[in-house]
């Protein structure tokens, strides 16, 4: 039983990406090695992430006498525009047409960050002798994170287009200012209405979808425009 739940979580996570990658197009243009260039600029971007907030905020702990740091974790969540930095550069190392670039470069980056982040989880603790609805949230939410590094990507692309429509550009810089304060944003929305795990993913899920579609319509009106 043991090992048919961990085998139900492995195919949870990875079979969306595996058909992501697969069924998207992008494996006929032959990028795999841009995928994994992606993923490698994923972890490099992490490492340089935790060497700024080693630096910048050492020790630093969000409770200060008893009180939530609200100021602190907004200026430690701002170190994660490096990720829109890092997507910017696996985008222009991929060539061809805009949709190629924003799938490989977020299958690669989400699938690097699934690797790292919940490997290790899954391995250790799914073949428990007890079944745990946590790893299965766990397994849910590295879907949502794939969808949510999709939009990131698009926006990304999309930003740096000189000829993006005017009407799009503060709706584009607003989405990517708000990326990388998106985690707090949906635990604060948490907080105040007593969200569950489960309620709290159905937020993330809602909110990433959201964004994708927003950026999928703008990708959409623009590739009509220049006929991608």
């Amino acid at each position: 039983m043991t090992l048919y739940h961990f085998g139900n979580c492995l195919a949870l996570v990875y079979a969306p990406y595996h058909m992501a990658y697969k069924f998207s197009g992008i494996s006929e243009y032959a990028t795999f090695s841009k995928c994994v260039y992606a993923g490698g600029l994923y972890i490099f971007t992490q490492l340089c992430k935790m060497l700024l907030l080693a630096t910048f905020f050492p020790d630093s702990d969000s409770q200060i006498n008893g009180e939530y740091d609200v100021f602190l974790e907004i200026l430690k969540a701002t170190v994660d525009f490096a990720d829109l930095l890092g997507l910017y550069f696996a985008l222009n190392s991929v060539p061809g047409k805009g949709h190629a670039k924003i799938l490989t470069s977020a299958i690669g980056w989400a699938s690097a960050e699934v690797v790292v982040s919940r490997s290790v989880l899954l391995w250790v603790g799914a073949p428990g002798s007890e079944f745990d609805w946590r790893y299965v949230r766990s397994c849910a939410e590295a879907n949502v994170a794939l969808v949510q590094h999709a939009g990131s990507a698009a926006l990304v692309w999309l930003w740096s287009r000189s000829d993006l429509p005017r009407a799009h550009a503060p709706l584009v810089l607003w989405l990517l200012a708000l990326t990388p304060y998106r985690p707090l944003l949906e635990e604060a929305v948490a907080a105040v209405l007593s969200l569950s795990a489960w309620s709290l993913l159905a937020v993330r899920a809602l909110h990433a979808s959201a964004v994708a579609l927003t950026a999928l319509a703008m990708y959409a009106i623009l590739s009509q425009q220049i006929a991608l």
